[in-house]
């Protein structure tokens, strides 16, 4: 029953999973709606959204729910982490994937142990899993973010040096880098075209990366803008420092890889333990699973297990 369980939930968490990250652009269904509403009639738009099937079905449910909790709060802080992150929908709409997520996986989760409380778990698990993955991919485009800021810079000083203008030098950016770097800086040069400062529009830049390193960058280019000097060597400079702060982090995580890998191992030790002895003698373990006091035991070595993976996370987190 547990095994089923949990090919259950694995399975319909990689299906939402997928459906999180297969959602369209809304930059471009936003583009596209409108510009369906000046070429169709009302009635032809109606029917095409009708006629999108399941997935069309599944997308209307989470702009309803998402329109609900927007009423509810605006969901700001959980806005700017879908810019962090780049995912191409508001903070309600992650909101409310996150509640059909949770109760999805909770009703799985109900139906194969017929427990009340493991409904609440399965959402829970569900919840925190969603959560997690936005901050692995948040820590995934701000690490490969600051990876590509040296090169940036070096690009810049260039077509400075060359006569460019510091707008033309991010166009050329915007054109010529890949993702993350190519598409944030295409959004301030897009920001600068619409009316905004430039220095409002970098602020923003900031804000959706929250690099250190390029808060160095924004700050340089302000003060030069306003007490003048070598843009092109201040750029060279901090583009050197950078690429030291890299190096030296790779140089930490280096050292560190030990400890990083004992906190693994420490963790899947108790797992792989138990699954040999289910293996080996089945009926060893019932105690544990069939009891009350096994199920508070369980509970206490999950909660000792998460600790000590923080405490060694926390030992071998060293600022660089």
């Amino acid at each position: 029953m547990s095994a089923l369980l949990a090919v259950l939930v694995t399975a319909m968490c990689f299906f939402l999973l997928v459906m999180l990250l297969s959602i369209r652009s809304r930059e471009d269904r936003v583009i596209t709606e409108r510009l369906s509403s000046l070429a169709e009639a009302p009635g032809e738009t109606r029917q095409s959204r009708q006629g999108g099937g399941l997935k069309a079905l599944i997308l209307g449910l989470i702009e309803s729910l998402a329109t609900a909790i927007g009423k509810v709060q605006r969901g700001r802080r959980v806005e700017l982490w879908m810019q962090q992150a780049d995912w191409p929908i508001h903070g309600t709409e992650f909101e409310a994937i996150l509640v059909l997520w949770g109760l999805f996986i909770g009703f799985i989760t109900f139906l194969v142990t017929l427990k009340a409380s493991m409904f609440f778990l399965g959402a829970l698990a569900a919840i925190l899993l969603g959560f997690a993955l936005l901050g692995l991919r948040i820590r995934r485009r701000r690490k490969k973010f600051t990876n590509q800021l040296g090169d940036m810079l070096t690009m810049v000083a260039n077509a400075l040096r060359a006569g460019f203008s510091f707008m033309q030098a991010f166009e050329l950016i915007a054109r010529e880098m890949d993702a993350p770097m190519g598409r944030e800086v295409r959004l301030v040069v897009n920001e600068v075209n619409l009316g905004n400062t430039l220095e409002t529009a970098l602020d923003n830049m900031q804000r959706r990366v929250a690099s250190p390193d390029f808060e160095l960058v924004v700050t340089a280019v302000l003060i030069q803008r306003q007490v003048g000097g070598d843009l092109a060597q201040i750029l060279d400079t901090i583009s050197e420092t950078i690429e030291e702060r890299i190096r030296m982090r790779r140089e930490v995580m280096a050292l560190t890889a030990q400890g990083r890998a004992s906190a693994v191992v420490v963790a899947c030790i108790p797992i792989a333990l138990a699954a040999g002895l289910s293996i080996l003698n089945p009926d060893y373990l019932k105690p544990l699973i069939e009891t009350d006091m096994g199920h508070m035991f369980i509970i206490g070595a999950v909660v000792l297990e998460i600790i000590g993976m923080l405490i060694i996370r926390k030992i071998v987190d060293i600022k660089a």
